[in-house]
């Protein structure tokens, strides 16, 4: 899974919502850590309004790690499917989007599923790269 861009998780959206401009001084990757620290040191957050961002921001983190514990377990199984199946469903939709490009079919569909299914299969990948280092 591709990690989110600070606008899409669920603190992000919070914090936006409540006009903090901590989202403007975070990079597109590795904001988590250096996000609770703003989070707490904001002086336009109430407290109330902080712990529902940290909560929000645990939430988010806890999401990425079960993803990745999900695959982890995949790829540990004995079956060839588990451990396939998402290379397989990124090469079917990829073969199946650029026939349909050349049949002149409507991909209005099917752009977004290969979209998402690019960025879960890719971003996933950088996720557990981005985790490996850091421990």
């Amino acid at each position: 899974m591709k990690p989110k861009k600070f606008s899409e998780t669920k603190v992000g959206k919070f914090l936006i919502k409540l006009g903090s401009s901590i989202g403007q001084v975070l990079p597109e990757n590795g904001y988590l850590g250096v996000l609770r620290g703003l989070i707490k040191s904001d002086g336009k957050l109430t407290i109330e309004d902080k712990e529902t961002a940290l909560k929000l921001l645990d939430m988010d983190v806890i999401e990425m790690q079960e993803i990745s514990k999900r695959w982890d377990s995949d790829m540990k199984s004995d079956s060839w499917l588990s451990k396939n199946v998402r290379p397989l469903t990124l090469v079917f939709f990829s073969i199946s989007y650029v026939t349909g490009w050349f049949l002149e079919y409507p991909l209005d569909s099917i752009t977004g599923l290969l979209s998402l299914i690019v960025a879960s299969y890719f971003g996933s990948r950088g996720f557990e790269k981005l985790k490996a280092i850091g421990k």
